[in-house]
């Protein structure tokens, strides 16, 4: 196990500290220190977008957790989601493996040192970041790792965090958790502790942005809308949706992003209903396509906005401009009413939305986005019953404006989306990629 404290590591049984040479020439290659590069900065230059204070955005994301733990009487929080690790920590390590394999995992105690539990042997990857107290090697209890042995290693794992929780704690017992199988959950009871949601912690702490945050958010919204220009420039009649798909997963990766979470791009009779994933279907002269990017850009801020575009050099059909046009409307009016102090149910009341027994709709009207989609998402009203939750609108959330719009039984969709700022006295608009403007004649 290797200790890192501050810049300082130290042997800890039979796991050999590397040298000081080898981790100051790590360090320099890290590649959060190395950045973006530079493509993307000479854009965001051209665009008079500065760098984000990074230290700036980590003690205001740790303060964050920690205003809520104790808000809600908690000891601390264990947190496996690779985008809790981010925001409590902004470390990262092959996130979407850690996804699926729970092999990191941080500790975030109200009062005391943050604790950041690695996979073997990738200590060094954490070393530029100052707020991490300590690294020590995850100890992995999943069935790939650990095989019929689980349970055991579930009661180790469960043993070290509980000495942390009393090391640490004050006397608390009360540990928050994000993630986390059973076996994991009755090791930790019988430890002595009380497990508590994680995840309310983490979506509460992660809805409100610090401007520096903003700031990281306008760089990879502009890094998006590259990408996206650069696969304007490939759509043409014949390119299958999979091709047409893969540069802006190219174009998001060249300019320090990380991934896209899903493969939502799809063109004529496939857009209809909304959620069919791209194909190896070529995309014919006067087809829509439309396409959601869902990807998480530069500095791990998820950009998440739709738009739809006519194909080739054809005028569009009478029902492309009506389902574009009242998607189009849709997304201005929700846009427009949005101000900080509305309650989720005023939106879910106020919102706009095309006749539903005529067209098939989206999922929901807004939802917040930050590191992912995130905390909250703001319903229809037929839906409140079953799913709707109350809140408040407040200044430094990001909320997604939703539209999709196609006939019952019609061929083609639009998908639409916005990524908007709630501000002290209203709403920016953050996105700036146009709309189409033969759809909208």
């Amino acid at each position: 196990m290797t200790t890192i404290v501050g810049r300082h590591r130290a042997k800890i049984g039979a796991m050999q500290a590397p040298s000081d040479e080898t981790v100051a020439y790590a360090k320099g290659l890290n590649a959060h220190l190395l950045g973006p590069g530079s493509l993307a900065e000479g854009e965001w230059a051209a665009l008079g977008l500065p760098a984000p204070h990074l230290d700036t955005i980590r003690r205001y994301r740790l303060e964050r957790i920690r205003q809520l733990l104790r808000r809600f009487d908690y000891a601390g929080i264990v947190v496996y989601d690779p985008i809790n690790i981010r925001y409590a920590t902004d470390s990262t390590n092959m996130q979407v493996w850690i996804l699926h394999n729970a092999n990191r995992y941080a500790y975030i105690p109200t009062e005391g040192p943050v604790i950041l539990f690695d996979y073997h042997g990738a200590e060094h990857l954490s070393d530029h970041l100052e707020l991490i107290s300590e690294i020590r090697t995850a100890r992995a209890w999943y069935y790939l790792i650990a095989g019929d042995r689980y349970e055991e290693q579930a009661r180790l794992w469960a043993a070290e965090i509980g000495d942390l929780v009393r090391q640490h704690g004050g006397g608390n017992r009360r540990l928050a958790l994000d993630k986390c199988n059973p076996e994991g959950l009755l090791a930790l009871q019988n430890e002595g502790l009380t497990v508590h949601n994680g995840e309310e912690i983490m979506e509460l702490a992660r809805a409100i942005k610090h401007p520096e945050e903003i700031v990281a958010m306008r760089r990879a919204i502009a890094a998006c809308e590259q990408a996206i220009a650069a696969m304007r420039d490939h759509f043409v009649p014949g390119v299958t949706e999979q091709r047409l798909w893969s540069y802006l997963h190219a174009e998001n990766i060249a300019r320090g992003g990380e991934w896209i979470e899903t493969r939502l791009l799809t063109a004529g009779p496939r857009t209809n209903p909304w959620f069919q994933e791209c194909s190896s279907r070529p995309i014919q002269n006067g087809e829509l396509m439309a396409f959601d990017t869902d990807l998480i850009g530069p500095y791990g801020i998820c950009v998440d906005i739709s738009r739809t575009w006519l194909c080739g050099d054809v005028a569009p059909t009478a029902e492309q401009r009506e389902i574009y046009g009242l998607a189009y409307d849709q997304i201005v009016r929700n846009t427009a009413i949005l101000r900080p102090g509305m309650s989720f149910r005023e939106l879910t009341e106020t919102a706009v939305l095309p006749d539903p027994t005529r067209y098939n709709r989206y999922s929901l009207f807004y939802h917040g986005v930050g590191l992912a989609d995130e905390y909250p998402s703001i319903y229809f009203p037929d839906a409140w019953a079953n799913y709707g939750y109350d809140g408040i609108v407040e200044p430094g959330m990001v909320l997604c404006v939703e539209s999709y719009v196609g006939r019952k039984n019609g061929r083609e969709g639009v998908k639409l989306e916005e990524q908007v700022l709630i501000t002290e006295t209203g709403y920016e608009v953050l996105s700036t990629y146009p709309f189409e403007e033969p759809l909208l004649g």
